[in-house]
């Protein structure tokens, strides 16, 4: 399903430039435009899932997948070793300001704790 305002799906059809880091048929990872760490990607499944909030137990095996493919992204992106943070946003609380379900993979740094 793809929601025609939606940026991310825009980026998934390819009507919205984005610097991609991986991408298969289920799976998109790109970097932030507004990167808050020297690495700073978006992972998003191509299905269009409003938040983890939305996610059911239909799309257990698609987030599987999508994590599946998080310590690849990190080591092509040279943080594996040393290590990262991934986070999801959701709701206006959570600061999610896209809705469409994405993690981000932030590290290349020290980060500091607790986040917010």
């Amino acid at each position: 399903m793809r929601v025609t305002d939606c940026l991310f799906c825009k980026i998934v059809a390819g009507e919205v430039p984005a610097d991609k880091v991986f991408e298969n048929d289920e799976v998109l990872a790109f970097h932030d435009i507004r990167p808050q760490a020297p690495v700073h990607v978006l992972l998003i499944p191509k299905k269009h899932i409003a938040s983890a909030q939305d996610v059911t137990a239909e799309d257990a095996p698609l987030i599987g997948r999508l994590q599946a493919i998080v310590p690849e992204v990190a080591e092509k992106l040279g943080v594996a070793k040393q290590g990262y943070r991934l986070v999801t946003n959701i709701g206006w609380h959570g600061q999610q300001t896209v809705a469409h379900l994405h993690y981000h993979l932030v590290g290349g740094r020290q980060l500091a704790w607790p986040p917010g």
